[in-house]
């Protein structure tokens, strides 16, 4: 009786973890769902009031860090011309979350006009807020493509 309770209890961790690791795919998957359709609401929606953005920029001469006021990057996103085809194509997910906060590494590539532009690895610090997650951070490694 008392292995059916664990093994029970095991598999409801389990899907509870799986069911945030889900929402928390969601929030990311939102957030660049808004950048594509340069939507600025939708992409407030999943982000923290006081999000930050860095990106530290790899280069050969040394590398530099770079920080986005969020005013400014929604500026930006809402800008951009519809006749600019752009896309990050995420790699991979790496989630590690703890209750309320949790971190995610994703591996990326970037097109513009279907050419790789640039390629490196997002960092996103989430809080979960109201039953909501929420990006509070995002730090990126931006490495450009080396052209051919």
């Amino acid at each position: 009786m008392k292995k059916i309770l664990l093994i029970t209890l095991l598999f409801g961790v389990q899907a509870l973890f799986a069911q945030e690791d889900a929402a928390i795919k969601k929030c990311i998957q939102t957030f660049f769902d808004g950048m594509y359709a340069r939507d600025t609401v939708m992409i407030k929606s999943v982000c923290h009031k006081t999000m930050s953005l860095q990106t530290v920029i790899i280069e050969a001469g040394g590398n530099k860090l770079s920080s986005e006021n969020r005013a400014e990057f929604y500026k930006m996103m809402a800008e951009i011309s519809k006749n600019l085809i752009f896309e990050e194509r995420l790699l991979d997910y790496k989630i590690q979350q703890d209750g309320f906060i949790a971190q995610v590494w994703t591996p990326y590539e970037f097109y513009v006009n279907k050419k790789l532009s640039h390629s490196g690895n997002n960092a996103f610090s989430l809080m979960k807020e109201n039953g909501s997650w929420k990006i509070i951070y995002i730090i990126d490694t931006r490495k450009v493509a080396v052209k051919k």
